[in-house]
C-alpha cells in the first residue's frame, strides 16, 4: 500500500472534518441537493467528455495509487543485470525462455533472442514506451477533468441555490435551505476538485514517470547486452536513470 497517499487523504480529511467540528456542527455541512449536482453532474460530464472504459479505467488506476507499491528502478537494474549474466553464460537464446509479468521486459528479450539489430529493438520498445504514455496521459486526464467540472457544477449548484432563495423571499422557511445549498454546492465542488481529483491526477503523472524511467531501464539494457553483455558497463549505465543517493551498489544486485 502506498502510505504516502493514505496519509495524505486521511490527514487532509482528518484535518477539515476536525475544523468543522470545533467551528459548530457537522450536519450543517451536510447537504444531499448538493452532493447530487456536483457528484452527479462531474461524473455525468466526465461520461460525457470520455468513453466509459477510459473513465472506467481512471478509477481503476486511481485504486492502485492506494493499493500497489511504487516500482523501485533498482529492481529493474538487478533484473538487467541477471538477464545480462544469463545471456553471457548460455547465450542471447535462452533469454526466450525468461519468464516475467511484464510484457515489455518479455517483448525486449524475445527481440534480442531473435538477433535483431539495436534499431529495431530500440524502435519496437520505443512504440511501446510512446503507447503507454498515452494511455496514461487519457487516465490522468480522467481526474484533471473532473478536477475542473466540480468547481463548476459547485458554482452552478450556488446559482440554483440563489434562485431558489430569491424565488421564496415571500417564505422565510426556505430561505435557510436554498441558501445552503447555495454555499455548500461550492463548497463541495472546492472540496472534491482540490483534496481528491487533482491529487489523484497529479499521483497518476508521478506513477507513469516513475514507470517510464524503469521501461527506459528496460529498454538501454536490451541494447547494452546486445552490443557489450557486459554487467559492468551494463550498471554503470543503468544507474544513471537513478538518483546517487537512491542508487545502489552493483555487489547488491548481483546474483539476485
Amino acid at each position: 500500500m502506498d502510505i504516502a497517499s493514505l496519509l495524505g487523504i486521511a490527514s487532509g480529511i482528518f484535518l477539515i472534518v476536525g475544523a468543522i467540528f470545533l467551528g459548530g456542527d457537522i450536519h450543517n455541512f451536510i447537504n444531499i441537493p448538493g452532493l447530487m449536482i456536483v457528484g452527479g453532474g462531474s461524473l455525468a460530464t466526465t461520461l460525457l467528455t470520455f468513453q466509459f472504459r477510459d473513465v472506467f479505467a481512471a478509477f481503476k488506476a486511481a485504486y492502485f495509487v492506494f493499493s500497489k507499491e511504487k516500482e523501485d528502478p533498482n529492481e529493474a537494474v538487478a533484473i538487467m543485470i541477471s538477464l545480462c549474466q544469463i545471456s553471457r553464460r548460455q547465450g542471447l537464446l535462452e533469454l526466450s525462455k525468461i519468464e516475467t509479468d511484464s510484457g515489455f521486459l518479455k517483448k525486449a528479450c524475445g527481440l534480442i533472442a531473435d538477433g535483431s539489430s539495436n534499431d529495431v529493438i530500440r524502435n519496437a520498445l520505443i512504440t511501446e514506451i510512446e503507447s503507454l504514455k498515452m494511455r496514461h496521459f487519457i487516465v490522468q486526464d480522467v481526474f484533471r477533468k473532473m478536477g475542473i467540472y466540480s468547481p463548476a457544477f459547485g458554482m452552478l449548484g450556488t446559482l440554483i441555490g440563489l434562485v431558489q432563495m430569491l424565488s421564496n423571499l415571500q417564505e422565510p422557511s426556505q430561505i435557510g435551505p436554498a441558501m445552503a445549498t447555495a454555499l455548500l454546492t461550492t463548497f463541495y465542488g472546492s472540496l472534491m476538485s482540490t483534496m481528491f481529483f487533482l491529487p489523484i491526477a497529479g499521483k497518476l503523472k508521478a506513477r507513469t514517470i516513475l514507470e517510464v524511467i524503469n521501461l527506459e531501464i528496460m529498454l538501454e539494457g536490451s541494447i547494452s547486452i546486445l552490443d557489450n553483455n557486459n554487467p559492468v558497463i551494463l550498471y554503470e549505465k543503468l544507474s544513471s536513470f537513478i538518483s546517487a543517493r537512491l542508487r545502489k551498489p552493483m555487489k547488491e544486485m548481483v546474483g539476485r
